[in-house]
């Protein structure tokens, strides 16, 4: 079964309202991450894939972030094989502090993408 091209979107598109997926692992979340973000490592991601469907089941759209792609795309394709809106986001985090976009830690310390 071929979805097609998987749907992605630049860093700096990501509405300021939008839903941001994480799925990096602990250590890159403590060192910044997206405020408001829910953060399901993709190790973790089968366990608690019922907290994303909670997440999203208003008909949100789920923008996946990693650091540079690589494990946001393979989970923005599972979760569009469930039939949930979901976008990877091109280049993850490293794109993001590109962008110039906000990152916050939980610590209070200047927030930089590990």
């Amino acid at each position: 079964m071929n979805l097609g091209p998987l749907p992605s979107v630049d860093a700096a598109a990501v509405p300021a309202e939008g839903f941001v997926l994480d799925v990096r692992e602990d250590d890159e979340w403590a060192a910044g991450h997206v405020e408001g973000a829910l953060h399901v490592p993709m190790s973790d991601f089968v366990a608690r894939f019922g907290e994303v469907t909670e997440a999203v089941a208003d008909g949100r759209t789920a923008y996946v972030m990693c650091r540079v792609g690589g494990r946001s795309a393979q989970v923005t394709q599972y979760l569009v094989r469930q039939g949930i809106e979901a976008v990877n986001i091109d280049g993850g985090m490293q794109a993001w502090e590109r962008a110039g976009r906000p990152m916050v830690t939980d610590n209070g310390n200047p927030a930089f993408v590990l």
